[in-house]
């Protein structure tokens, strides 16, 4: 008798399980490309809203609506945002005084940032610190510090705390490479690998310290060679690609959150613009410059994108649309704030016993 199913050989559901299984791995695999090419979009997001803040900033201050000294990190961008995708919330940030990429990749609002510019109280440090000082304790961001290197005890000290508690939290520390002619990285680098700290010490190398080229302030300038002679991980890492940066960070962090100690980054990095918005930036070579620019971190993250198919110009206009709101709405917000009364400025310089004294 007849049958109008049809019997399948062996080797016939073999393939078709084959196939099953390959047409499986094929969504999973167009699912985990659709997921990285939305990772890889979230970091160019991050590095526009820094580069986008701070030429805003720089139009602020020709027009003298920010006063006081003004550090860019425009060509730098890839540093915060590749490291602070390593860290989570409970971590702790230490930051130098160019630190507004730093405070914009770890979450701190541009409204909050703009407001300090201003010095407004809606700013994240109450309007006091300006651009060298910004501060979020709720989202453990301790500065802004205006002295070079003068972060790195604090954030030893941080993580030191964190170790004692038990606690699996790392503290991430940006510096520059000047701060290698300081004594305070080296006795920051000494107790980190004699206490076995989690401190993560990133070292962002833009070749000068202030306006002094590298090779002219230390005569050793593998820097990564020092960092581990103290007895701790470390590698040199190219500062420009976002993508490299965010690998190499959370494998040192992942080491650290292991109980492998203290680890050392150095991010090979160029910032475009002067040391500050005083510098004449006689200093460098102007090829020098054009050379490090054809290497903008942005734009090779977007020729990567546009390399891997991705819609990148549809898509960066979205988000351009998107930050520029963002920072309209940071300067409106920060020009209706207040500023703070001057019967007030004395509060948090003194005790509340020593002001009744006297």
């Amino acid at each position: 008798m007849s049958s109008s199913r049809t019997t399948k050989s062996p080797v016939s559901r073999k393939a078709a399980r084959k196939a099953g299984k390959a047409g499986k791995a094929g969504k999973a695999g167009e699912a985990e490309s659709g997921a990285l090419a939305g990772h890889r979009m979230d970091l160019l997001e991050a590095m526009l809203r820094i580069r986008r803040f701070e030429e805003r900033c720089v139009e602020l201050y020709s027009a003298t609506k920010i006063r006081g000294f003004v550090h860019l990190y425009i060509g730098e961008e890839a540093v915060a945002v590749g490291v602070n995708e390593a860290l989570t919330p409970e971590d702790a940030v230490v930051a130098t005084y160019r630190e507004h990429g730093h405070a914009l990749a770890r979450g701190v609002t541009a409204e909050a940032v703009m407001a300090e510019m201003y010095g407004r109280t809606t700013g994240c440090s109450g309007g006091r610190g300006g651009s060298m000082h910004l501060f979020d304790a709720a989202r453990r961001f301790y500065g802004g510090n205006a002295i070079v290197a003068g972060g790195l005890p604090l954030a030893a000290g941080l993580a030191l705390a964190d170790r004692m508690r038990g606690q699996s939290r790392v503290t991430c520390c940006f510096f520059g490479d000047g701060a290698f002619a300081e004594g305070e990285f080296h006795e920051t680098a000494n107790l980190a690998a004699l206490w076995n700290l989690p401190l993560l010490l990133v070292c962002e190398n833009n070749l000068y310290a202030m306006g002094t080229a590298l090779e002219r302030h230390q005569a050793q300038t593998d820097l990564t060679m020092r960092a581990t002679s103290y007895g701790m991980a470390g590698w040199a890492v190219d500062g420009m690609d976002v993508e490299a940066v965010e690998q190499s960070a959370r494998r040192a962090v992942e080491g650290m959150r292991n109980g492998t100690g203290p680890h050392f980054l150095e991010l090979r990095t160029y910032r475009f613009r002067a040391h500050s918005m005083y510098d004449p930036d006689r200093y460098r070579d102007k090829a020098e410059i054009e050379q490090w620019k054809s290497r903008d971190p942005i734009t090779l993250l977007m020729d990567s994108l546009r390399e891997s198919g991705a819609p990148v110009d549809k898509d960066v206009a979205r988000i351009e649309r998107r930050i520029a709101a963002e920072i309209d709405h940071a300067v409106e917000a920060a020009e209706q704030a207040p500023e703070e009364p001057v019967e007030s400025l004395l509060r948090y310089v003194t005790s509340a016993t020593a002001e009744a004294v006297t």
